[in-house]
């Protein structure tokens, strides 16, 4: 599935509800809480904060998707193209980072053109 089809589907989805998305900043906030349970979540996997006994078992990509579905809905609330901005935002990252970083298998860089 593409980042575009994923946001037909939710689309879809708002669309056979009824529903409507909801305000920009409210999205922004949902999204902060989202990515504090993602953040909780890697604390206890494998940081130095433990999990409470009593505090349930949490799917680390069920909270990766549960942030890729909320920017999903600010993105169809605003008409932006997810896809379209991941292709140029990587393409940006090649040029800039294309000899940033050693490469952990000891080769060649990739040869990417210089913008």
């Amino acid at each position: 599935m593409t980042l575009r089809d994923a946001q037909t589907l939710v689309d879809a989805w708002m669309r056979d509800r009824g529903w409507s998305y909801w305000h920009p900043l409210s999205q922004l906030a949902r999204l902060t809480e989202e990515l504090g349970e993602l953040a909780r979540v890697v604390n206890h996997q494998f940081g130095e904060k433990p999990k409470k006994a009593d505090e349930a078992t949490q799917d680390l990509a069920l909270e990766m998707a549960d942030i890729i579905y909320t920017l999903i809905c600010l993105a169809n609330s605003q008409g932006i193209d997810m896809q379209s901005g991941l292709e140029s935002v990587m393409e940006k990252y090649r040029a800039r980072d294309a000899d940033r970083y050693p490469r952990r298998d000891g080769g060649a860089k990739p040869d990417v053109p210089r913008a």
